[in-house]
């Protein structure tokens, strides 16, 4: 009774910290929550905007646009808390935001992380995370979020290749009885592939433009491998020579072309985990293959890129950027089960 109560007043939650984007799922009810990961201050101060409420879409819009007297920060940078402050802040506007808690109590929040988290850096999430609202906080790895959200049957004798691209941060694993056989956690992902477009729009053509240009265009005609049809758009950018603003075309073949290195990155990582596992799991993923998830996984092409490449099947799941907080939020949901894993695999000694 006490159980069905608490899940009434104060939910369990799942909150996915992300580089570029916030999600906070409740069991039950799905995702409730998904905004930018950013916050913006009056600068020379550590105030933020609007009374605490300059945080998220508000503040995404004014990346690269504000005034000299407001600054946007991103207090998440490759995965990991940059700025405690800031990142407790924002948490307590997304907390606040979702108003679920009833009768003082404090919600329990299971989080995924990278694999590559240090011990300093998960005591300094568990704090900021609790200093902004939250109860108990549980840490599972990211992959392993991922990998259940995906629905790959982790806890049987079977090996599940995944490979999570999202912002900040790629991580890929093969699982096999709910463990993590082997794995990378590599700070090459969506930002990465955002700068390598910048700095070929600044090589081929001469201009300078920022990472939220280079990020539409990587969504408007981006791929990763060849299309049927070879779209184009508009570039607007800074001459480099003459120092005003100037429009170009660039075609989908350059994008790809300038996608090219942090993805070959990504695939000589994903060879170095398969080539690490036993020869039993490794013939497993000749027919399991693998889930490719994040936001990075929405990149037109990745899965032929990585099957040609890879030479076993590739997947990509419906709302790909999704999958580890969905994953995150079964374990929420069935949290009485799943607490003595969560607590063992994070220890902080």
């Amino acid at each position: 009774m006490f159980h069905q109560i608490r899940r009434w007043a104060c939910p369990d939650l799942a909150i996915d910290l992300g580089t570029a984007n916030t999600q906070v799922a409740v069991p039950g009810a799905g995702v409730v929550l998904d905004e930018p990961t950013v916050v913006a201050l009056q600068k020379g101060s550590r105030r933020v905007l609007g009374q605490g409420t300059a945080v998220g879409k508000l503040a995404r819009q004014m990346l690269g646009r504000t005034p000299d007297s407001i600054t946007t920060a991103r207090p998440v940078q490759d995965g990991v808390i940059t700025d405690f402050e800031l990142c407790e802040a924002m948490l307590r506007y997304f907390l606040r935001k979702i108003g679920r808690r009833k009768l003082g109590l404090r919600h329990r929040v299971v989080m995924p992380v990278p694999g590559s988290i240090t011990p300093v850096e998960r005591r300094a999430l568990r704090m900021s995370a609790e200093r902004a609202g939250a109860g108990h906080v549980y840490l599972m790895a990211d992959c392993k979020a991922a990998a259940i959200g995906a629905g790959l049957p982790i806890s049987e004798p079977l090996a599940s290749l995944v490979c999570d691209i999202g912002g900040g941060t790629t991580e890929i694993a093969v699982l096999s009885l709910g463990e993590i056989v082997s794995s990378r956690s590599l700070r090459i992902a969506g930002d990465e592939m955002d700068e390598a477009i910048v700095e070929s729009v600044r090589r081929n053509y001469s201009l300078r433009i920022g990472t939220q240009s280079a990020e539409q265009l990587k969504m408007r005609i981006g791929c990763a491998a060849p299309r049927d049809q070879e779209l184009t758009a508009e570039l607007r950018g800074l001459d480099l020579v003459s120092g005003v603003p100037r429009k170009a075309i660039i075609t989908s073949e350059e994008l790809r072309e300038a996608l090219a290195e942090p993805l070959e990155i990504i695939l000589r990582h994903l060879q170095t985990v398969i080539e690490h596992c036993d020869p039993e799991l490794v013939s497993d993923l000749a027919d399991t293959g693998m889930v490719l998830c994040g936001g990075g996984a929405m990149l037109p092409g990745i899965d032929v890129f990585f099957q040609e490449r890879l030479g076993i099947p590739v997947r990509v799941p419906h709302e790909p950027q999704r999958m580890t907080v969905r994953g995150a939020a079964i374990c929420a949901e069935h949290l009485d089960r799943w607490r003595d894993a969560l607590e063992d695999e994070f220890r902080d000694g």
